[in-house]
């Protein structure tokens, strides 16, 4: 990648952040994506500069001859179009060479999720694994105030200790682009985060006294440099608790349980704009898939279940 291509990524990426307060993670994955791109522009002995829409077009078929997902050759070329039209606005350029360039468009396939018995299964689970009392804690507290509020797993594991001192009937939680929400606790959850915090401030001041060291300001402390349980450990972590309760793995992840919250609460008659603002969600629009899934439960119940249904 040119020095050039490294300093129009650079500048794209800082006004994202300046401008539009993007989250972190958005900014990583635009930075991954325009870096690819860039490679592939390099290797055509080009740069952004001279990049026209035939190139971006050939790295459009590239990316599908690798195999690449139509949401994630979407992605990219979002991406591109974004890095085109800063470049344009900042005088760098005087057309814009991705503008009328059509990609294949984002899937509409239903998030996958987890049934009320294999959620209940997972929290059970969750109160027993683990080599310490503390861990044992620790997991039954992550799983529950999960499943409760439906968080992102970033901002799960980022929580600060504080948001869960004083009334624990609501959380503030920290979303994406720094917007705030608060979100109720179930009583389980209340109960699981009570026990947790007392375990976790006894660690935090002996650490203290012994080290002379200032304590974690998260919820989920760690010894590792980000100074809190990594999501990348949490993945691992929820797996271990599927494995152990009898639940698929492979079906469990941190994000289908924020789609169960989210299709349970609607099973149960929750209302759709309660969900968007607990999900933390900026359009209901994307709220509303959920109300696909509860149609797709509803028709294989029926399908499955109904004395008329046939088998073929």
């Amino acid at each position: 990648m040119s020095a050039s291509s490294d300093r129009w990524i650079s500048a794209f990426l800082e006004a994202q952040s300046a401008e539009l307060d993007a989250a972190r993670n958005t900014l990583l994955g635009y930075g991954r994506d325009l870096q690819d791109f860039a490679g592939f522009v390099a290797t055509a002995k080009r740069d952004l500069e001279t990049t026209d829409r035939a190139l971006i077009e050939d790295y459009l078929i590239h990316c599908e001859a690798q195999g690449l997902a139509a949401s994630t050759r979407a992605r990219r070329l979002s991406a591109i179009k974004q890095l085109f039209r800063f470049a344009f606005e900042e005088g760098w350029r005087t057309d814009n060479p991705a503008l009328r360039i059509k990609g294949p468009g984002k899937s509409k396939s239903l998030p996958k999720t987890l049934s009320e018995a294999e959620v209940t299964a997972l929290l059970t689970a969750a109160r027993s694994h683990g080599r310490t009392p503390g861990d044992r804690l620790r997991n039954a507290c992550l799983m529950e105030v999960l499943y409760a509020t439906g968080m992102r797993v970033s901002e799960l594991v980022t929580l600060p200790a504080n948001a869960a001192r004083g009334d624990t009937r609501m959380l503030l939680v920290l979303g994406k682009g720094g917007k705030e929400r608060m979100v109720p606790l179930s009583p389980p959850a209340r109960a699981a985060l009570v026990e947790w915090l007392a375990v976790r401030d006894e660690v935090e001041d002996r650490h203290r006294v012994e080290t002379g060291s200032k304590p974690s300001r998260f919820l989920f402390p760690s010894t590792g440099k980000e100074g809190h349980l990594t999501r990348h450990r949490f993945h691992g972590l929820i797996k271990e608790i599927a494995v152990a309760a009898g639940v698929s793995p492979a079906s469990v992840t941190p994000h289908r349980l924020r789609h169960a919250f989210a299709t349970h609460l609607l099973a149960n008659g929750a209302d759709l704009r309660a969900i968007q603002t607990l999900l933390g969600h900026a359009d209901i629009s994307t709220t509303e898939i959920y109300t696909h899934v509860l149609d797709e439960r509803l028709k294989d119940l029926v399908l499955t279940h109904h004395p008329l249904a046939r088998k073929d």
